[in-house]
This record gives structure tokens, C-alpha cells and sequence, in this order.
């Protein structure tokens, strides 16, 4: 299986630097980050850690989800997930993830809801991105549309 890579360069203090994120496997892109605007409500174009790390979830959850339901004879035709990451202060210094909540709404033939609860219930403890952030409460809300 493939290695990805991402790199970062970062000027300055963590109050007053600023750095880029650069998606170096895929060339996707290269992404502004600062701690002020990822500690702030508002992103101001910003990206953070906690923002990437929602994205990489939600793609695996969906990637994940889409095996269990066919393995539980389901067809998915579509699925809208999101994940939000929330940080917050650690109780022995510094910050720390508090929480990831997987929101998925689908559109499954062949399975009924209590199948596709069932089956997004395996895909959270069986994406690879949800095994790597054990150490933080994952909750889940799925339904089908």
C-alpha cells in the first residue's frame, strides 16, 4: 500500500507566524494555516489541523461505509458525510482533539435502517482514519434519507 505525504513550512512564532500546508502526493494544493485562525470561530481562508484531519475521516467513514453495505447486501447509491473536529484545551497543558462527530445521510437500496445503522456502526470502528484517532470520542449520527 502507498505512503502520502504532506509537507508544512512555518515562519515565526506561534501567535505571530503563519505557514503553508502543502497536499505533496496528490498536488492537490497548498493551504494557509496560523494558530490564531485556527484557535478563532472564524477560519479567515485558514486551514488547521483539526479541518484536515475531518476531511481525511469523512473520506475514509464513506469509503469505509460503502464496502459495509455491500458486504450487508446493500447497494449505496449515495452518501453525504461530514465530520467535525473540535479542539480545546488539555487539562495537562497545551490542546488537544475533544471530539469527532460523523454525520451520514444515505441513500441505500436493500437495506432497512436498523441494516444501515448497523452498517455505519462497522465503518466507524473499521475506517483506518477511525482506528488512528482511538484516543478521541468518536459519536456517529446516521440515518437514511
Amino acid at each position: 500500500m502507498p505512503t502520502r505525504t504532506a509537507r508544512t513550512a512555518w515562519n515565526g512564532t506561534l501567535q505571530d507566524g503563519s505557514g503553508q500546508v502543502e497536499l505533496s502526493s496528490s498536488k492537490a494544493g497548498t493551504y494557509e494555516v496560523s494558530f490564531p485562525k485556527r484557535a478563532a470561530d472564524e477560519a479567515g481562508g485558514s486551514t488547521s489541523p483539526e479541518e484536515l484531519i475531518a476531511a481525511a475521516h469523512s473520506a475514509c467513514f464513506a469509503m469505509q461505509l460503502s464496502a459495509d453495505i455491500a458486504e450487508a447486501g446493500g447497494t449505496p447509491e449515495s452518501l453525504e458525510v461530514s465530520a467535525d473536529v473540535s479542539l480545546g484545551p488539555d487539562q495537562n497543558g497545551g490542546f488537544k482533539l475533544t471530539g469527532i462527530a460523523l454525520k451520514v445521510r444515505g441513500e441505500v437500496s436493500g437495506l432497512d435502517a436498523a441494516g444501515f445503522e448497523k452498517a455505519a456502526q462497522a465503518a466507524k470502528a473499521g475506517c483506518p482514519v477511525s482506528k488512528a484517532l482511538t484516543g478521541v470520542e468518536i459519536t456517529l449520527d446516521a440515518a437514511l434519507d
